[in-house]
């Protein structure tokens, strides 16, 4: 069969998708990617693995209608030209406008991914309220002309049958997008001095403002250890300024690294990975750096909770810097618990995380074998 998969953000395609679009190859499936801006380096290591690729145009923060009917169209163009048999679209346009595309173009199989709720669902506000009442709607007839909607955490799930935007009977549940525990090997915690990572796209619903205060209480607290962060600036609504983050960095309570295409460097060099995020499916930085071996920090929420068995790290309230702190304490004054915890990351990541387990589940609900073993 000829599959066609819809993403958003060209630069984690490989990284995020890679084992799945492989594995679809492996069982004899002609696999194309649409992505905006999917060229260059990005576009030649998806064909150097036989994955053809196609760009079309996407603004992924914009909700401007003309804007959003420019990418229904581009897609709807590039289905028409492809006739694939199966479409999969993930994150929120190439989900609707995806499937809109493959529908108006005859293509009767169509798969979403619900990799997280996005700006929309994680805060309040007239903005936020008009956007996510305008994607209830778009989300609720997407979602009736697909055949399986794919969720990486229960309470997703259970949110989207909540607000009726789908029939549970077809939605299925994996555990995130997992992660290679060969190419994120475990490593050995670093020497001292204590450092601190948090990996996460420039935006306030990461916990970034949150990652700040507490950095600022530990420096005063315990001066010789770092908060580092990692990561790209965004467009969307919630995204924050490089300016700002390089003002703080000048201040010397954050130590911005930048954005790279290999994390492992850098998780490789920390003793605890921090993540307050507001919500997420099931974040993959997290799952990386258990894989290496980190004790991790993270919100009580959709998403993050799942990351967290009571043996590899501390669960903290959303928006709540105090605790943040508090917990950046706590795993500070036991370096023998610090350990437990790190090893305990990753025998966790092995048990319920591994890429290809996840990526077996995938493939049978996306080719309709077996499904209800993801149910």
């Amino acid at each position: 069969m000829k599959i066609l998969v819809i993403a958003s953000y060209p630069n984690s395609i490989l990284n995020f998708r890679g084992h799945l679009l492989q594995r679809l190859m492996m069982l004899g499936h002609e696999v194309t990617v649409a992505a905006p801006g999917l060229t260059g380096a990005w576009a030649d290591g998806l064909e150097k693995l036989g994955i053809h690729t196609v760009d079309y145009r996407l603004d992924r923060a914009s909700v401007n209608l003309f804007s959003d009917w420019a990418t229904l169209r581009s897609l709807y163009q590039i289905v028409r030209r492809l006739k694939p048999d199966i479409v999969l679209g993930y994150t929120v346009k190439p989900v609707i406008y995806g499937t809109f595309a493959a529908r108006l173009a005859g293509v009767k199989k169509c798969y979403s991914l619900i990799t997280g709720l996005g700006y929309a669902f994680s805060g309040s506000g007239v903005k936020r309220r008009i956007i996510r009442t305008l994607l209830m709607l778009l989300y609720k007839v997407a979602l009736r002309l697909n055949r399986r909607v794919i969720f990486q955490n229960k309470d997703d799930q259970a949110l989207f049958h909540q607000l009726k935007l789908v029939s549970a009977k077809k939605t299925s549940v994996v555990n995130g997008s997992g992660v290679d525990l060969t190419h994120y090997e475990k490593i050995p915690l670093p020497a001292l001095p204590m450092r601190f990572l948090l990996v996460a796209r420039l935006l306030k619903e990461k916990g970034i403002f949150e990652y700040l205060e507490a950095a600022k209480q530990l420096k005063k607290s315990h001066p010789e250890a770092v908060c580092q962060l990692l990561g790209p600036v965004d467009p969307n609504p919630g995204g924050i300024g490089l300016e700002q983050v390089q003002s703080w960095h000048e201040q010397g309570w954050l130590e911005y690294l930048g954005e790279t295409t290999d994390v492992r460097p850098f998780i490789q060099q920390c003793h605890v990975f921090v993540l307050p995020s507001y919500r997420e499916g099931t974040p993959r930085t997290v799952l990386e750096a258990m894989s290496i071996g980190r004790p991790i920090i993270t919100t009580d929420v959709p998403g993050c909770r799942e990351t967290i068995n009571a043996n590899n790290g501390i669960l903290i309230p959303a928006q709540d810097s105090h605790a943040l702190y508090a917990a950046m304490l706590k795993i500070m004054a036991d370096e023998v618990g610090m350990n437990a915890q790190a090893n305990a990351s990753r025998l966790f990541v092995e048990e319920k995380f591994d890429v290809h387990h996840i990526n077996v589940l995938m493939t049978e609900v996306i080719l309709e074998e077996k499904m209800e073993q993801c149910v």
